[in-house]
């Protein structure tokens, strides 16, 4: 088949020539430029190799000028008659030809993922194509560019930055730092994917990432094939991983970048072994459930926002392969993570190789989730997906607290929907900005948010519910049963009770902020440096046999305390018999530990924390 297309070489050029493509009509293109915004899907078609050139082998694949269409034409050898062309057509986000840099790719498609990682977001970037395409090429030089821009201070704010690099072979991970030591891909308690066993060390410069990088380079299996004399044989997961100080509730941001195994044409597989041939076997099972897996996550994503509900939800088979399992967070609609997502897939362009190019098209194009153009939803108060970026600024300015969080800050451009996707870290750096607001106050207000949007999903809410918690215009008071979900005052809505400074309306249920002293310190789960505890009744109640949780009895605390300017012992009056609130397992969720019991004097109480109780989650959560 080699030789017929080299001695057709002449006849191929002038049907290319004179080949005349079609046109898409607007229903046509409207429908494949409508994508899924999380996902966007390349493709980059390397300069043909020089001993490609020398063999006589002409370009099979053209890219339509000013446009992301490709097209590739076949040579088809007919029983009679001269040789016809046969072509097809395929269409990407963005499109690069031989002439494109690494650098311009890193530029209009990696380079976005990173400040989204950093603020807390999950960013992934895959590399796919044929082998001797220019994957791992593409990706080492993607990954000199993030180095770059990770150390070159251009990023807001200070993270701990850790690394991870590992190797999928089959079934089987290999830590790529560690001297390929073998390493296991587990779920722990939670669900969470974890790689035991694989390093993770800290980077503080430019140089010491990047060595990390060549070292794993190094280690990484490869084997010699008809088309190239290292061929990776194996998937490469390079894994960043961001940490912020100043924000120790949340979850941290992760930036995948990830060197899928080549896949190989049928004349690349005629000196295989039975070995080699299962290892194909394994490389193309794993890159069809990852095609499944980001389809999949696309079309929920897709759904959820666009406010439909499937009876049956979207199947994502992330379990049926190690590579998939790895990136479960990625992939899981259940999880609440915000991620994007980039594919590149690298094109071989030479004629030889047209049906290998074929499939890594036909498979890029397939990860394009077309979004349906419906008409724009009409705005609900109650919906924030149904939001402007006007109508959203006007419920944050609302909605937000005291101090309220300025708008213009937080949504600048921003709609409901994309408010909704942006990671909480980011969310939460945006509220700060605010002169006066507290980070348990953005968390809180983030909270809300998120609640408001579930709720609106909920087809068990009632307007009525939905338009008294927007505070979108004055309505019935809320019934006495939503009341217990809260722990706010149940007068709080008159003027009288805000006004009253909250040391002088302490009642069992409120929840407070404050400064554990010594004894407490190494009990109480603090954050930012303060801890919050639920206020259970005044301590000289509490009775003679009440203990704290260090064991002390509550009475002996009181018989303790000093006498205040008046010669009495104000004990009794400033101390109450509290419940320590901690973290749970859920971020921006609490718990409250009845039986984990301390004596918090007034004077240690810094302010009221409005907490709210969950069904669904069974978790209380922070509110303004």
């Amino acid at each position: 088949m080699e030789q017929f297309l080299i001695d057709n070489a002449e006849r191929y050029n002038k049907l290319v020539a004179a080949f005349k493509p079609s046109t898409l009509d607007s229903k046509q293109k409207s429908a494949t430029e409508a994508v899924s915004p999380d996902i966007v899907v390349s493709a980059r078609v390397r300069p043909m190799l020089d001993e490609e050139v020398a063999q006589g082998f002409p370009i099979g694949v053209h890219i339509r000028s000013g446009t992301n269409v490709v097209d590739l034409h076949e040579l088809q050898q007919p029983v009679r008659g001269l040789p016809r062309l046969r072509s097809s057509e395929y269409r990407v986000d963005s499109l690069y030809g031989p002439e494109a840099t690494t650098s311009q790719i890193y530029d209009d498609l990696v380079k976005p993922l990173v400040p989204w990682a950093w603020g807390g977001g999950i960013g992934t970037m895959f590399a796919y194509g044929q082998t001797s395409s220019g994957k791992t090429l593409t990706v080492s030089g993607l990954e000199g560019h993030v180095a770059n821009t990770l150390m070159d201070g251009s990023l807001e704010g200070e993270r701990k930055i850790s690394v991870s690099i590992i190797e999928l072979a089959g079934q089987t991970a290999y830590d790529l730092l560690n001297h390929r030591k073998q390493i296991s891909i587990l779920e722990d308690s939670f669900g969470v994917t974890q790689m035991a066993g694989a390093l993770e060390p800290q980077v503080t410069d430019k140089e010491s990432l990047l060595n990390y990088i060549d070292t794993a380079a190094a280690l990484r299996r490869t084997t010699p094939t008809l088309r190239n004399d290292n061929s990776s044989r194996s998937h490469a997961i390079c894994r960043m991983r961001f940490e912020n100080p100043s924000l120790s509730s949340a979850q941290d941001g992760l930036l995948y970048l990830i060197d899928l195994a080549g896949s190989e044409a049928a004349r690349d597989k005629v000196a295989h072994d039975v070995t080699r041939m299962k290892e194909a076997r394994e490389i193309n099972s794993s890159l069809s459930v990852l095609k499944d897996c980001i389809r999949g996550r696309a079309v929920a994503d897709a759904e959820a926002f666009a406010g439909k509900s499937s009876k049956k939800p979207v199947y994502i088979p992330f379990r049926q392969s190690t590579l998939t399992k790895t990136l479960k967070h990625v992939f899981d609609p259940a999880s609440s993570r915000s991620c994007k997502t980039v594919v590149v897939a690298c094109v071989n362009p030479c004629l030889a190789d047209i049906g290998a190019t074929k499939n890594t098209l036909r498979y890029a194009e397939m990860l394009r989730v077309a979004v349906p153009r419906a008409k724009p939803a009409e705005y609900s108060p109650s919906m924030p997906a149904t939001w402007n970026n006007e109508q959203l600024r006007d419920w944050i300015r609302r909605n937000s607290g005291d101090p309220a969080i300025a708008a213009d800050l937080l949504a600048p451009t921003e709609t409901g929907p994309q408010l909704l996707r942006l990671p909480v870290p980011e969310f939460v750096k945006r509220c700060l900005k605010t002169p006066g607001v507290s980070a348990e106050q953005a968390q809180a207000f983030q909270t809300k948010l998120w609640k408001l949007h579930v709720d609106s999903q909920r087809a068990a809410v009632s307007n009525k519910s939905a338009e008294v918690a927007t505070g979108s215009q004055p309505g019935p008071s809320v019934s006495p049963m939503e009341r217990l979900n809260s722990s706010a005052d149940p007068d709080q809505d008159s003027d009288a009770v805000a006004a009253i400074p909250f040391k002088q309306r302490i009642r069992p249920g409120m929840v407070i902020a404050w400064t554990p002293p010594a004894e407490y310190a190494g009990f109480a789960v603090a954050l930012g440096g303060k801890a919050y505890a639920v206020v259970m009744c005044p301590a000289a109640a509490s009775g003679p046999r009440a203990r704290d949780l260090r064991g002390q009895l509550v009475v002996d605390k009181l018989a303790t305390t000093t006498e205040d300017g008046n010669g009495r012992d104000s004990g009794d009056d400033d101390a109450y018999l509290c419940a320590l609130v901690t973290p749970s397992v859920l971020p921006g969720s609490f718990a409250v530990g009845l039986w984990q019991q301390v004596v918090v004097r007034v004077a240690e109480m810094e302010a009221e924390v409005l907490m709210e109780w969950d069904e669904a989650s069974r978790y209380y959560y922070m509110t303004v």
